[in-house]
């Protein structure tokens, strides 16, 4: 690879935002808050072609579920590592645990005792389990949201930190719930609330209620939960008897949904082909009839009712760790044409590819795309000054992310893709090796 190729350009956002606004950029990869996404895509909207790819792994109110049949020392350690380790500091951690009514009393006595046992300090010494946090800035948010559930009496587990440098100690508040949380704590902070086993359902809708979908975690014994809660969550990756971050290439593609993430799952199958020019495509201007919202919403709903079901290969991992990769479709894509033929060839594209198209015969006004609900992004052959409108419109919009393509689709435009990991040592051994078949 030439020297050229690969740059590295710290700042604290003036350089990200030149990049951005310069139209020689041809995409976009970001990892970082969803805020700062949806800044970056505006950007890219108004500055950049049309049809750039942007690629954003963006952050997330990541829940863990253990229930009454979970192993507890296991439980504990993995909670340990998934809301401390790297003080907090990953886009994977764990924010909101909810701990089975039946056990949370001597359960959270036991992850009070381990927090107990962290050491804070400098990174580099081997007894240090975990360092300061990024900067002063993020200090004094993570401190001023602690210190606000302490006037609440809400802390259940803190105490002292170093006087110098931007330690902040590993924290355990109180919550009624996930709805609590209004934002992402980037930090070592872990908020905790306990649920009835009746009301397990009722926890998987408050928890994808949020919006976000990046990681998620359970802790259980029983197979059928596992399924359950599993086809229920919605989360890029889902951990089963196992801490919930530290994915590996190969084992665990990674990325989230909704306000987690775009798509496609760094170090999965479909990742590389967005990088990759895809062949712009160029139709003439159609004069046909403006669509109104209702035809749009109803086409939507039509084509949604026909979701075909998961697909689901295994991936390779360690002896007792089972590493399932899931596509589905996504919500429907738009094919805008302009014209018939256009958007029936977009549309056969996207159905190639296993994906769900709603052809549109007529025109689509860009204002349209702020507030419709219920697709995955939108393709157009036409015009650039229409598909600058469409994008701008797209980045203007609150919420989940979605692509504008002006070239052939990918798979991961039409996928979406799911990752479970599961710990089966937990249930007393790896079956499928037990039984010859690994």
């Amino acid at each position: 690879m030439p020297e050229h190729a690969l740059q590295l350009l710290p700042g604290a956002g003036e350089v990200g935002a030149a990049i951005t606004a310069n139209p020689a950029v041809q995409g976009v990869a970001f990892t970082g808050s969803t805020q700062t996404a949806q800044i970056i895509h505006k950007s890219i909207a108004r500055h950049l072609d049309p049809g750039t790819p942007f690629i954003a792994e963006t952050g997330g109110l990541n829940a863990m579920i253990v229930d009454s049949t979970a192993l507890p020392e296991q439980a504990v350690q993995a909670i340990v590592e998934s809301a401390f380790q790297s003080a907090g500091q990953r886009c994977s951690a764990l924010r909101c645990l909810y701990v089975q009514d039946d056990i949370a009393e001597d359960f959270l006595e036991m992850l009070t005792g381990a927090m107990d046992a962290l050491v804070m300090g400098d990174p580099r010494q081997i007894e240090t389990d975990l360092g300061p946090v990024v900067d002063a800035e993020a200090k004094a948010g993570i401190v001023a949201h602690i210190e606000a559930a302490q006037a609440q009496g809400r802390v259940v587990k803190t105490y002292p930190t170093p006087d110098r440098g931007f330690f902040v100690a590993p924290t355990l508040i109180k919550i009624d719930g996930i709805a609590d949380l209004e934002q992402e704590i980037f930090g070592p902070v872990l908020h905790v609330a306990t649920f009835r086993s009746q009301d397990l359902d009722a926890v998987i809708d408050a928890i994808n209620a949020t919006g976000y979908g990046l990681t998620f975690g359970l802790m259980t014994r029983i197979d059928d939960r596992v399924q359950h809660v599993t086809e229920r969550v919605q989360a890029g990756n889902l951990y089963v008897n196992r801490n919930q971050i530290g994915a590996i290439v190969g084992s665990q593609p990674f990325g989230g949904e909704g306000l987690s993430g775009t798509g496609p799952k760094a170090g999965g199958p479909l990742y590389l082909d967005r990088f990759r020019a895809h062949a712009a495509k160029e139709s003439a201007q159609s004069d046909a009839a403006a669509l109104s919202p209702e035809q749009i919403e109803t086409a939507l709903r039509t084509a949604g009712s026909n979701k075909a079901e998961p697909r689901t290969i295994n991936l390779p991992g360690p002896t007792g760790e089972a590493n399932q990769y899931r596509t589905e479709p996504r919500a429907p894509v738009l094919c805008l044409g302009p014209g018939a033929e256009a958007a029936e060839q977009q549309a056969r594209k996207i159905r190639d590819l296993g994906g769900i198209a709603v052809t549109l015969q007529g025109h689509v006004a860009p204002d349209i795309l702020l507030s419709l609900e219920g697709f995955a992004g939108a393709l157009w052959w036409g015009d650039e000054a229409t598909a600058r409108a469409y994008r701008r419109a797209l980045a203007d919009r609150t919420g989940m992310i979605l692509p504008l393509i002006t070239g052939a689709p990918d798979t991961g435009h039409a996928m979406a893709e799911r990752h479970i990991c599961i710990d089966t040592t937990a249930a007393g051994g790896n079956a499928s090796l037990l039984a010859g078949e690994a």
